[in-house]
């Protein structure tokens, strides 16, 4: 039987795009799909050592509404993003990984980055381990 692989590429980093990133990686941890997330950009700096557990602004679409949605999931319960990407790596096979160009752009070393990043690979070095993935961009 062929594992199925779903590839998430995250480029945003504003809490409302990450949550929904880690809502459908758990959901395809949870589905035993091989789970292959490539950050990049402002999503990668989300992941910094020294800010992943700082609140992170929501996208601007929220307008006045921000402040009512961060306080909406507050009082849901809902787990921050991160903790979500925790708990899906906890049920199946999640690997996390930051683009080395980016992470070249923005000085930073695989050490500068928080425990669930894996490691520090190439765009082709990800296409070819995720050959056949359903692909989703954020």
């Amino acid at each position: 039987m062929t594992t199925k692989k779903m590839a998430a590429v995250l480029f945003s980093g504003t809490a409302d795009e990450l949550q929904a990133a880690a809502t459908l990686v758990s959901g395809a941890a949870a589905m035993d799909m091989e789970v292959h997330v490539f950050l990049t950009s402002w999503a990668l700096h989300a992941f910094r050592k020294d800010v992943i557990d700082e609140p992170l602004p929501l996208s601007p679409g929220y307008g006045e509404l921000t402040e009512t949605m961060a306080k909406l999931m507050k009082d849901k319960g809902v787990p921050p993003w991160h903790e979500l990407l925790r708990m899906a790596r906890s049920v199946g096979d999640v690997r996390i990984h930051a683009c080395s160009m980016t992470t070249d752009l923005m000085g930073l070393r695989h050490s500068d980055l928080d425990e669930l990043v894996d490691d520090v690979i190439g765009i082709a070095t990800m296409i070819d381990m995720t050959d056949g993935a359903q692909l989703m961009f954020i």
